[in-house]
């Protein structure tokens, strides 16, 4: 199978499970007056998933760089799509929670492996164009869940919301298991990874600091995905459909182009320097903050959106270079685990804490302050940028 269609099937896929994870937050509202929920409960249906999504992660990644992954990714589609199902399905709020949990456990798999998988299709010199393009399923996938949820639980209720997104990953990944093949047949025969190779990425200096800034990152985004829905909900009295349909039109075109922006920055700086992807990192981080305070601080909902559609694109624009910088930085038989401890720092440290944070401040003081207290951590994200261009000892001449 060729480069560009392993593409087209991995994003399709990567779209899918954004779709899944982000449904929720725009139905919010709805569970909320179904199951007599607060915001503290609902914050932490998000956390939830978070929590077993960054600890499934290092256990599936270890299991990946050791068996062919296609068989990784397939499977953990098939969970998480049936997760999402049996969402709709849900009785109480621990049957929510339990579902959502699951959801964690499949998607934590498919992150693990696919963008390393992926990369290793192209070569090196595009690799933060291609990362960039498989992440904007991200902006995009958040987006439709947002849509889909809004006009969905609008016109049929959440329950059955649900039940629509969550059957075509089956679909994919059925074609996945039968059809896509691992190119590291050679290297898992020579020597399979260990559990103790953990470790040795635990002391890769810029490694961790790359995560360390996705985390920070991770934290602010996390917040606004949760909550921006309700936000508007609540502030400029749009309705859940309305707020779910703005609020994902917004992040598809500001996340799309932010995404598309970084990875084409980055390749080009590549040429004049190997810091390349760091520096674009540090300064969109730095350059989101104002906008996004901004955002916060007009009544006005078309000024407020406008300029929080600016900062979600410079949050967006490190998303290829961040990872095309964990490719680089670790070795091809361990790149699965390194994704894994990559999405156990950026989730421990981010959005896992987020929601629920979002939602006790929401309960204590109010959703505006709760939101613009999240805005501050892309000040650390930008500062471990820096942290990582020092560290990277291969990055310190010119390319």
């Amino acid at each position: 199978m060729n480069s560009k269609t392993v593409f087209v099937l991995l994003f399709s896929l990567n779209l899918l499970n954004y779709i899944d994870r982000q449904i929720l937050f725009s139905v919010f509202p709805l569970i909320k007056e179904d199951l007599l929920l607060s915001d503290a409960k609902l914050g932490i249906l998000a956390s939830a998933f978070m929590f077993v999504y960054m600890f499934a992660a290092p256990v599936i990644g270890y299991i990946a760089d050791r068996t062919p992954r296609q068989y990784a990714m397939a499977i953990c589609a098939f969970l998480w799509s049936g997760a999402t199902m049996l969402s709709g399905a849900a009785k109480n709020y621990f049957h929510l929670f339990a579902a959502r949990s699951f959801i964690g456990i499949g998607e934590a798999g498919f992150t693990s492996v696919s963008p390393s998988f992926l990369a290793e299709k192209f070569p090196a010199a595009k690799r933060a164009r291609v990362l960039a393009l498989f992440g904007m399923a991200l902006p995009a996938g958040s987006a439709l869940g947002y849509l889909l949820g809004g006009f969905l639980g609008f016109h049929i209720g959440w329950r059955s919301a649900f039940f629509l997104v969550g059957l075509p990953g089956a679909l994919i990944a059925a074609f996945i298991l039968l059809k896509l093949k691992d190119g590291r047949t050679k290297t898992l025969k020579a020597e399979k990874p260990k559990f103790k190779n953990y470790f040795a990425l635990l002391k890769n200096k810029p490694f961790l600091f790359v995560c360390l800034a996705q985390a920070m990152g991770t934290f602010t985004l996390g917040g606004l995905a949760a909550w921006m829905p309700t936000f508007m909900h609540r502030y400029y009295d749009f309705s859940v459909a309305q707020a779910g349909t703005v609020f994902g039109a917004l992040t598809i075109l500001a996340g799309a182009a932010g995404t598309f922006l970084g990875g084409f920055l980055a390749d080009k700086m590549l040429k004049k320097t190997k810091k390349a992807y760091y520096l674009v990192s540090a300064l969109s981080f730095t350059a989101a903050l104002p906008f996004a305070v901004a955002a916060l601080s007009f009544d006005n909902y078309f000024i407020a959106l406008s300029f929080l559609g600016i900062a979600i694109m410079f949050a967006f624009l490190q998303t290829g270079p961040l990872n095309a910088a964990i490719v680089n930085l670790t070795d091809i038989k361990i790149r699965s685990m390194a994704f894994a401890v990559n999405i156990f720092i950026i989730h421990a440290l981010g959005d896992a804490i987020s929601p629920a944070f979002v939602g006790a401040v929401s309960d204590s003081f109010s959703l505006r302050a709760a939101v613009l207290s999240t805005m501050l951590f892309v000040i650390p994200a930008a500062l471990f940028c820096l942290a990582a261009a020092k560290a990277d000892k291969t990055a310190q001449n010119k390319a």
